[in-house]
This record gives structure tokens, sequence and C-alpha cells, in this order.
């Protein structure tokens, strides 16, 4: 039934339990799994803010989008999963939203919260967001 399973990664607790769910779909259906980083360009253009240094923000969010990919990489790889991985920057629900229509994407699994704070904790608004947004079907992860 499922061919392309997109998963986008922050490396928190709720995308790790998306990265397992998306990986055991993807194993029950020999699909394989698109593991998906997005750094939020509102992150690096917030951080270019007077007194920071934006070269360094860029170099860690970058950093931070390989470690998660790694993880994620290596869940699939256990698994015996096949898999891409990529790192975008844009709009986070924007870029996902591309790239289900880019890449044929049958269902995203994202965690219901990311880091971005306390106050999104009932559901991401990342996740929100790619709901109303997509045409294909999603499944909200938890830990």
């Amino acid at each position: 039934m499922y061919h392309d399973v997109l998963v986008p990664t922050d490396g928190s607790d709720s995308s790790t339990a998306a990265v397992d769910e998306a990986v055991a779909i993807a194993d029950g259906e020999a699909a394989t799994v698109h593991l998906l980083h997005v750094i939020d360009e509102g992150t690096e253009m917030s951080a270019s803010a007077p007194g920071m240094i934006a070269p360094q923000v860029t170099e860690t969010l970058k950093e931070e989008a390989e470690s998660a990919l790694d993880d994620a990489e290596r869940r699939a790889e256990d698994a015996g999963v096949t898999y891409d991985r990529t790192i975008r920057e844009g709009d986070p629900h924007e870029v996902i939203a591309a790239y289900c229509d880019d890449a044929n994407i049958d269902l995203v699994v994202m965690g219901a919260s990311g880091r971005s704070g306390l106050k999104e904790q009932l559901l991401g608004s990342t996740t929100e967001r790619v709901m109303r947004t997509v045409e294909t079907s999603v499944l909200i992860a938890r830990p």
C-alpha cells in the first residue's frame, strides 16, 4: 500500500518515535523511508540579530540536522529498510509539503510535537500545518 514514507525529523523524542513508526511501516510494506530535516530559515534569520554571528549559527543548525539524520539513518539500517536522507532549508511545513509532491509520498509520519517549546506540546504547530496542507495521509507518532 505504501511505497514512499516521509518522516521529517528534528532529533526530538517525538520525531524519534515517528522514525521508529515509519521504519516499522516501511519494513512491512517494502517501502522507502525518506528521512528529512528542515533547517528553519526563521531560526537562521532570527539568529542573525545584532551581536550574533550568523555563520556559526548556520553551522550549528547543520550539525544538529546531520546528527538527527544520522540517528534516523541508523534506525533504518538496523531494520534493513531502504531509505534516503535529505536536508533542506525553509519554512518546515512548506518544505515538507513540497517534498511530498516532489517525491510522490504516500504517507507522512510525524511526531506530535518537536523541539519548539512547551506551548506546542499538545500538537506541534509544524505537524498541525502539515496535516492541513498536504494531500496525503499523516500519521502522528507519540514517544
